[in-house]
């Protein structure tokens, strides 16, 4: 009797604890925050499309100095590195066998003249004797023959006087332009000899100074067709502006200008040669430098510029963008962009102008998730 009653029991106490735990309600769980984010107002501008290249400086002018007479140096006369000014003095060649050679080519002037002026009397007498058959035909022909023969060697005198003159000069070598001069190859005591291989120097102008830009033929017909169809304009008319990244990654504080295209395509590289010039009046830029140029190619009046850290990537490397709906809801856009401008994205596609697009909190909603807007005024400040 009694395991009967335990036996009978058992299911009872097991139904009661059911109907209790039954009756019992699950506790409400917490509303979920909505996150703030900061938004900015995606609006068109008018922007600059720039393209950065490769380029090295090359001096204005160069010039390779070399003897046009053979001779000894007595004298070098201008200190390696400094700037010389054209026509200025650089080196003095032994003048002596010159001022000799001169001299002569004088003395032989003077008799040549002196004997011009007898035969041209004679002449002159013979003119007035022939008409009466004072002297014969032959005799007034000789005379005339004899004038313009002496004629003749006065001229080819008064050439070799000049000759030995110009020869005498070039015993001075000066510098043919203005610029900074460089090593000189020789000392006082040299033996030069006239049009040598070997230059004694080289001067260069530099200011202004070119700068050599490669860019690739791709880039360049990319850009004509922007320009044809009208999504871009060119800047400024025809000039295009240039300015200059140092080696050290260092603005160069003047502007240039492009000084024109070559026509020829670099067969192994496939690039064209720009030529830009710069003044250099401190003498920054030197030859040989190697510098980034940047081009101001043209003008995208309607552009959509956000900034970079309202862009992201997903797993297959499209751009994406989260903005905020007028309806409070996040959405995700899927953007083909376009040019990098420093810290900034060109947005071809994927955006609209009004546009709210989310830059700061970006980790903190997922799209169709609600968020509150917080008007950001200046993107830069915002850390990625």
């Amino acid at each position: 009797m009694h395991i009967n009653i335990q036996f009978f029991g058992l299911p009872a106490a097991l139904t009661l604890s059911l109907v209790l735990i039954g009756c019992s309600k699950p506790a409400p769980e917490p509303a979920k925050e909505i996150a703030q984010v900061g938004v900015i107002t995606v609006s068109t501008q008018k922007i600059s499309i720039t393209t950065e290249l490769p380029g090295r400086t090359a001096p204005w002018q160069i010039a390779e100095v070399r003897p046009q007479v053979g001779g000894i140096i007595l004298q070098r006369m201008f200190r390696e590195g400094a700037d010389v000014k054209a026509h200025q003095t650089l080196y003095q060649i032994d003048p002596a066998i010159y001022k000799t050679t001169y001299n002569s080519a004088q003395a032989t002037l003077a008799k040549v003249e002196a004997n011009l002026s007898s035969v041209k009397l004679k002449a002159e007498r013979y003119a007035e004797l022939v008409k009466i058959n004072a002297v014969s035909q032959q005799d007034f022909d000789d005379a005339q023959a004899s004038a313009r023969q002496a004629v003749a060697e006065v001229a080819a005198s008064r050439s070799a006087v000049e000759t030995a003159r110009i020869n005498l000069d070039y015993t001075r070598i000066t510098s043919p332009i203005s610029g900074r001069i460089g090593i000189s190859t020789v000392t006082p005591g040299a033996l030069l000899t006239a049009n040598q291989a070997v230059a004694l120097t080289t001067v260069q102008q530099l200011d202004p100074i070119y700068v050599d830009i490669t860019q690739p033929t791709t880039e360049l017909i990319r850009m004509k067709h922007r320009l044809e169809n009208g999504e871009l304009k060119r800047a400024g008319g025809d000039a295009v502006k240039v300015k200059l990244l140092l080696d050290n990654n260092t603005p160069y504080a003047l502007a240039g200008r492009l000084e024109f295209s070559d026509v020829t395509v670099g067969q192994g590289t496939g690039t064209v040669t720009l030529r830009a010039v710069f003044p250099n009046p401190k003498h920054d830029l030197l030859p040989g430098m190697f510098v980034r140029a940047v081009l101001e190619q043209g003008v995208n009046e309607q552009a959509l510029v956000v900034p970079q850290q309202g862009v992201t990537h997903d797993a297959r490397g499209n751009a994406t963008a989260l903005v905020l709906g007028s309806d409070g809801l996040v959405a995700l856009r899927i953007l083909e962009l376009g040019d990098a401008l420093g810290n900034q994205w060109v947005v071809k596609s994927g955006l609209s102008p009004g546009d709210r697009l989310i830059v700061d909190g970006l980790q903190k909603v997922k799209p169709g998730e609600p968020a509150k807007a917080l008007a950001i005024a200046d993107p830069n400040s915002v850390k990625p």
